[in-house]
């Protein structure tokens, strides 16, 4: 990175633009506006200029092990995100509109062959469509539940105190 000169396609410096786009991760959109002196239009094209920058150098898919796959819902009527995360670093890695095998595979497809028999350990919640592919583009990876789906498994299952043959527990002493 050449110090001080312009991005192509812009009137400030690169120091600017990288104080611009930190300010708005930490700030609030007056304290920006009002600090740098720009409006709030200009800090968004910052920001992209900069992440676009970043991302250019940036290889998420490198050094990947343990993975957690899960769907989100991003909007009414049914708009669902996939979403991938580092566990060891706690990074999002990847994510793609969709609920469905075909957004999975667009996955395993931008992680390539190499990367997937890497792979250590899979965890997402119950759905049959991640499963089937993390099966079959990393067989050796370790597949695991879940925490948050497995309360939901199980928390149904558990004696629930005042019904019948459920076990009590003991009064705590103060």
């Amino acid at each position: 990175m050449v110090a001080g000169r312009a991005r192509h396609g812009t009137g400030h410096t690169r120091y600017f633009d990288d104080t611009a786009a930190w300010l708005a991760c930490v700030t609030s959109r007056t304290t920006i506006t009002q600090l740098m002196r720009i409006s709030w239009r200009t800090t968004g094209r910052i920001v992209t200029r900069v992440s676009a920058e970043i991302e250019a150098g940036l290889d998420r898919f490198a050094g990947l092990r343990r993975i957690g796959i899960d769907e989100i819902s991003c909007k009414k009527g049914h708009k669902y995100l996939v979403v991938v995360v580092d566990h060891d670093s706690g990074r999002l890695v990847w994510a793609a509109p969709g609920r469905d095998k075909k957004t999975v595979h667009a996955f395993s497809g931008a992680l390539g062959a190499e990367r997937s028999a890497a792979l250590t350990h899979v965890s997402a919640d119950g759905a049959g469509f991640i499963a089937g592919v993390v099966t079959q583009r990393a067989p050796a990876a370790k597949q695991c539940t879940d925490p948050f789906y497995a309360g939901l498994v199980v928390m149904p299952m558990l004696p629930v105190p005042g019904r019948a043959g459920a076990v009590s527990a003991a009064p705590m002493s103060a």
